[in-house]
């Protein structure tokens, strides 16, 4: 969220950046490593049977939950960030998010369904009040207009993929790894409840995210500071958390028989008010109609993107090799896969657009090719489906989709929160970041409803699975190709 608090005095720099800078760079490395280390188990973990330490869920029924507990940590970012803005300040609200999250993974650390869903619970809650006050902190380092912001932020970033990277490697060998299992046994507990163990790193791994934070964050005592206290300045966070809320159980409705129709009003009323605004006369509501066409491919590329924890998890269980020359490999590895593609291409395709200058693609198009990669990433697993009907395949297969999926990655998500902000009338930049959180969160709760189709185990509809799928963004693929000049008459000149 943007804040409006004075700039803090000048810090020491390190590398041409603020000192603090690599203090919220590692406490949110941390942070990201317990989020994707646990995410990484969570629908594997639902699905495992009950003799396997699992809660023996429904497919179905375990990728709603994926879905509504991812949908929920964007959700709760809004009101998350709206407090600290009206009364914690940004590092009050890390501080005290970051132990409520680390109180969640310990509490999933405990081999039961209740503390199970008590953990998810506080993680969402905790996520609400740090994600989106870390990233405030990181802005607030910088003056404004300085040029190093871009990069500071892109440093920062870094720090996000390196935690999602070794995150799944290490909570996925805890839990998944026959090594490890063994040592469980040796060491005289229960090799089933190895997934608690993963969960139980998760919570190591925020713990040490909040002693970076604190030890080393001298610098930051100057930064995301209280606002000072006014009548009423709960009112505003309150009326958001409330809103919030009833959305949420508006979205949790539509997975009930007989209210599945609510679904279709996530994308309809989107698609209504691009058309409605886009033919203004105004210039601001016609940039607001370009706004809700970024937002609708967002939505539609995170609800595929984001299947990496649901549907792929699931095919990297039971179709994929997990032994390569010898070595074993966890089925949660491949969540490693999509954070070292980011490490690897973000700095050659900065370097592109850089070299691209002006005639780099405009970011409609960069949108519309990023849906055109992500079709192409869901086409490679129809023949990998295929070959699945015959015994385990290859994990190139998974390999293939995540450097594809994270070309279309590359862009879409760095243009898409620039531009809104870049688009909005200043009255409403911090509306429209919660439009852009929003569509992150239907996006990631649509990536549990789309993979609820995805069975239980059974090959023989798995191609047709994907192949619909792919074609379905294929065909948004093409619209927004169609829609490209429309969209930047109405962006009035932004680029």
């Amino acid at each position: 969220m943007s804040s409006s608090f004075p700039v803090p005095p000048r810090h020491p720099e390190l590398f041409g950046h603020p000192r603090p800078l690599y203090t919220l760079f590692f406490a949110e490395l941390w942070e990201r490593f317990s989020y994707y280390g646990m995410r990484a188990l969570l629908t594997l973990f639902m699905v495992a049977p009950i003799a396997a330490g699992g809660l023996n869920l429904p497919t179905a029924n375990a990728t709603l939950i994926y879905g509504t507990y991812t949908m929920s940590v964007y959700m709760l970012s809004i009101p998350g960030g709206t407090l600290a803005d009206g009364i914690l300040g940004a590092r009050r609200a890390v501080l005290l998010g970051g132990l409520i999250i680390a109180c969640g993974h310990f509490s999933m650390a405990f081999p039961s369904e209740a503390t199970f869903y008590l953990g998810l619970l506080l993680i969402v809650l905790g996520t609400g009040l740090l994600k989106p006050n870390i990233s405030a902190m990181v802005g607030q380092l910088y003056a404004p207009g300085d040029e190093r912001r871009d990069a500071g932020f892109s440093i920062f970033y870094m720090g996000i993929n390196v935690g999602a990277f070794i995150a799944p490697l290490i909570t996925g060998f805890l839990a998944q790894h026959s090594q490890f299992k063994a040592l469980l046994t040796q060491w005289g507990f229960n090799p089933a409840h190895s997934w608690h163990w993963g969960f139980g790193a998760a919570g190591v791994g925020m713990v040490l995210g909040l002693i970076v934070f604190v030890l080393f964050g001298g610098g930051l005592k100057e930064v995301g500071l209280p606002p000072p206290r006014t009548p009423g300045a709960w009112r505003r966070p309150l009326q958001l958390f409330v809103g919030t809320l009833a959305l949420w159980l508006i979205v949790k409705l539509s997975d009930q028989p007989g209210f599945q129709w609510l679904r279709l009003l996530f994308i309809l009323v989107p698609i209504g008010v691009m058309i409605w605004f886009g033919r203004s006369k105004n210039q601001e509501a016609r940039r607001l109609g370009a706004i809700f066409f970024f937002y609708i491919g967002a939505f539609i590329f995170w609800a595929l993107f984001e299947q990496a924890g649901t549907s792929l998890s699931l095919f990297a269980e039971n179709h994929t090799k997990t032994h390569i020359g010898g070595v074993e490999v966890p089925s949660s590895w491949f969540q490693a896969a999509n954070p070292i593609f980011v490490i690897m291409l973000a700095p050659l395709f900065a370097l592109l657009w850089t070299r691209l200058g002006a005639k780099q693609p405009s970011s409609p198009m960069k949108f519309t090719l990023g849906l055109f990669c992500l079709a192409l990433a869901f086409s490679l697993m129809i023949p990998a489906a295929r070959l699945a009907v015959t015994g385990r395949v290859s994990p190139l297969w998974l390999l293939g989709l995540y450097f594809l999926q994270t070309i279309g990655e590359m862009c879409l998500s760095p243009v898409g929160l620039s531009t809104f902000t870049k688009l909005a009338p200043r009255h409403l930049v911090g509306a429209m970041l919660g439009v852009w959180f929003l569509g992150a969160a239907f996006g990631n709760k649509f990536a549990g409803v789309l993979a609820a189709s995805f069975g239980e185990g059974n090959t023989s509809h798995l191609d047709a699975f994907f192949g619909q799928q792919a074609g379905a963004v294929l065909v948004v693929a093409v619209i927004f190709l169609a829609l490209v000049p429309w969209v930047r008459r109405r962006m009035d000149g932004v680029h």
